[in-house]
């Protein structure tokens, strides 16, 4: 894991979207693994200023997201297939029938459709370049702290700190944000080619325990340690060691 200190917000997001820019122009018909959340709005809002510019081509890339949550509908607004359209999707040159999202409208048909899910990124080739945030207790994806390991795109039961903490996008209401969600596990991740994990102002501890700390579920991005490509741009006041 190499971690690189910039001083702000700002800095963290050029650099991710100038990642991305990169990996397209070496391979045009990259697949991507993208987050949602608020980390990766400016690289989001970057990328497609670059796109509009003639900087950065989509036309031939796939992308796939890491989660989804259980119980909405594509449609809905608090859905991440609504976040990506809004955020990325609608602002670059990309084919939406090579944007994918993991199905989760119903926990009957989970596994299913978790299984069509790791199929579709194998058929693609698998994922060039992931792109990740960190959650408050570690977690990537919603690969919550845990026991075990789970190598692949699998259902999960989140934990009352991220339902606390995504309640900001469910207008505050930790009511309205559900319990479960559809998420690519660790092994689907670490086998992407590269990873990119930006980090925000308020991760430095949690930032800290991944970096330097056992690695172990109970911290899942600590197991990006052992990726041998993965690179961390983090906000001065969120990286002190």
């Amino acid at each position: 894991m190499r971690i690189i200190e910039l001083p702000s917000y700002e800095q963290i997001s050029r650099a991710a979207a100038d990642a991305i820019a990169y990996q397209l122009r070496r391979k045009p018909d990259s697949v991507l693994g993208l987050c949602t959340g608020t980390t990766p709005l400016g690289a989001y809002e970057l990328l497609g200023e670059m796109c509009r510019a003639g900087q950065a081509d989509f036309s031939r890339v796939t992308t796939f997201n890491l989660d989804e949550y259980c119980g909405l509908e594509a449609s809905s607004p608090d859905s991440y297939h609504s976040f990506m359209h809004a955020n990325l999707f609608s602002k670059i040159n990309i084919d939406p029938a090579n944007t994918h999202l993991p199905s989760c409208e119903g926990e009957a048909a989970a596994q299913a459709a978790c299984d069509a899910y790791e199929r579709a990124i194998e058929q693609a080739g698998g994922i060039d370049l992931q792109l990740l945030g960190i959650g408050g207790n570690g977690h990537i994806g919603f690969n919550e702290p845990s026991d075990v390991i789970s190598d692949i795109t699998h259902v999960v039961r989140l934990t009352e700190s991220t339902i606390k903490a995504n309640s900001r996008l469910f207008g505050g209401e930790e009511a309205k944000v559900p319990r479960t969600a559809v998420t690519m596990g660790v092994g689907t991740i670490l086998r992407a080619c590269r990873i990119v994990l930006i980090c925000g102002a308020g991760k430095y501890e949690i930032l800290q325990k991944a970096a330097a700390g056992p690695i172990t579920p109970q911290v899942p991005a600590s197991l990006l340690r052992l990726h041998p490509d993965c690179t961390v741009w983090c906000e001065r006041q969120a990286h002190k060691m």
